[in-house]
């Protein structure tokens, strides 16, 4: 996990070459409750870093998902669409919301582990 960079609005996103995997925290989905729908971008959107890129609707909240980096969505995960309960079982595993082809690498102010465990910790704000 160590290569896993966090925002401070609960995203992570872990990069493999120039492709990024982006996903909600534990903490995230923790606060959320049982999540219940996914609003996601389609394929081949271009996002800035920061950027909302959907929306996670839960029993409890709805909120908005903000782009950890900038680039092109190359996947969805598609099986959130039947299953959104993986976000809340497996929310840095089979829970990963979209894949993006970066531009520009990892952008300034991304938070390591020990950070964000901080920031959580703290409330989450």
């Amino acid at each position: 996990m160590g290569d896993r960079r966090y925002t401070e609005t609960h995203e992570w996103v872990e990069v493999a070459g120039e492709v990024a995997t982006v996903g909600i925290t534990d903490f995230a989905q923790s606060q959320l409750g049982d999540v219940v729908f996914l609003e996601l971008p389609r394929q081949g959107r271009k996002l800035g870093a920061g950027e909302s890129f959907g929306v996670i609707e839960s029993v409890k909240a709805a909120s908005d998902l903000y782009a950890p980096v900038a680039g092109t969505v190359l996947e969805v995960n598609e099986r959130l669409a039947a299953n959104p309960e993986l976000v809340n079982k497996d929310p840095l595993g089979e829970g990963w919301l979209i894949k993006v082809q970066t531009e520009g690498g990892l952008p300034d102010g991304l938070l390591d582990q020990a950070a964000y465990q901080k920031l959580a910790e703290s409330g989450g704000h």
